[in-house]
Formats: C-alpha cells, sequence, structure tokens
C-alpha cells in the first residue's frame, strides 16, 4: 500500500538543490521547495519529501532505492536523473552506455510499480549548452532524453519535456547561463520554469 498524501522528488543535485540532508524534511532551494509550497497551499495535508543527491548517476539511484524511495511509499514519484552519466562520460569518467541506463531505469520502476505504484512523473535530463564544448554532450545525452521518453510510455508516466522548455527559455532570455549557469544547473528562473511545468503536469494528479 502507499501513503496518499506523500510526494517524493528523487533524483541528483538539480532536485537535491543544497538540501539539509541532517534534516529529512528539507527540500532544498531548487525546483521540489517551489512545487512543494505550492502543493501544500492546495493540500495542507500533503508530506513532500526531496531525497535528491548530489552527483548521483543511476547506479548510485538503484543503491539507495529502497531507503530512499521505497520505503515512503510514495502516492506520486518525481523523477529526474541522467546529465551526471553524460557528463562522467564526456569528462573522462565511466560511461553507462544508453541501452544499460534505460534498462536499469526501467527496472527502478518496476520494482516501484510492484511495491506501492504511485503516479509517476519522469523529467528528461537537460543540457542547456553554455560552452561550445558542451554541444558535444548531446550525442551521449540526447539519446537518454528519447529513452525517458520511452520510458514515460510504457509506465503511464507523465513526462515533463524538460530540455526544449529550457534552450527555449534560454533562447528567449538572450543567454543561456541566465537560465542555467553551468549548462547543468538551473539558476533561479530556471527552477521557476521547471516548478511551473512540473505543477501544471500534475495539476490533475494531486487533488484539492
Amino acid at each position: 500500500m502507499q501513503s496518499d498524501a506523500i510526494v517524493l522528488f528523487q533524483g541528483d543535485s538539480i532536485t537535491d538543490a543544497a538540501r539539509d540532508r541532517s534534516r529529512p524534511a528539507d527540500l532544498g532551494h531548487g525546483y521540489a521547495a517551489l512545487a512543494a509550497a505550492a502543493l501544500r497551499a492546495r493540500r495542507p495535508d500533503l508530506t513532500v519529501l526531496n531525497r535528491g543527491v548530489a552527483g548521483n548517476r543511476i547506479g548510485d539511484l538503484r543503491d539507495r532505492w529502497d531507503a530512499d524511495t521505497l520505503a515512503h511509499r510514495p502516492a506520486l514519484l518525481s523523477v529526474l536523473i541522467g546529465v551526471n552519466d553524460t557528463w562522467h562520460h564526456c569528462q573522462g569518467g565511466p560511461h553507462s552506455p544508453v541501452e544499460d541506463w534505460e534498462e536499469e531505469y526501467r527496472q527502478l520502476l518496476v520494482r516501484v510499480h510492484g511495491h506501492c505504484a504511485p503516479r509517476l512523473v519522469l523529467i528528461e535530463p537537460f543540457l542547456v549548452p553554455v560552452t561550445p564544448d558542451q554541444w558535444a554532450w548531446r550525442v551521449d545525452l540526447d539519446p537518454r532524453i528519447h529513452a525517458v521518453r520511452r520510458l514515460a510510455a510504457e509506465h503511464g508516466a507523465l513526462l515533463l519535456a524538460a530540455d526544449g522548455l529550457l534552450n527555449q527559455a534560454a533562447r528567449a532570455a538572450g543567454r543561456p547561463g541566465l537560465v542555467a549557469a553551468d549548462g547543468v544547473h538551473p539558476t533561479d528562473l530556471g527552477h521557476r520554469l521547471l516548478a511551473d511545468a512540473w505543477l501544471r503536469l500534475v495539476r490533475d494528479a494531486v487533488g484539492g
């Protein structure tokens, strides 16, 4: 069984957003905290948890899935993962082939479905290139974005198409660094854009 009053955000540093991990209820300073404030204004009974961990790749998420996801039995689970798998590889680190990455992600979703069957929100990994060399990262990242789209379709998840959203916003702003200072981590504007898009997506999935 799940708790019908728990919303859980899961992911890497973009979700973590400098949360104080010594305080389990802390939501950090990013899109998860912004979305939580709006959710609680409508549903004061909701418990919103952030379990994003900076630096995580899909393997790290797998290793803590039981304790940081399944144990909470969320009614709604939001996941954003993938850019670190690309970033580490493009800077000479270990490579996680996209086919393996997708299957590992799939197994996490299969497990959570079997455990508590939450409503799912999958957020595309994204990159807003701020330097010429970051454009080369897209060779590795774009297939991961496509994998998330496939997984969303397979699992009946809501899909937040964050890559197009933030790149379009960067064009409108006139400079990519205004949306993601280093191409990966959103600015205050970037986090607000993500939160607003997330809230629009889940409006009908969270009552109140």
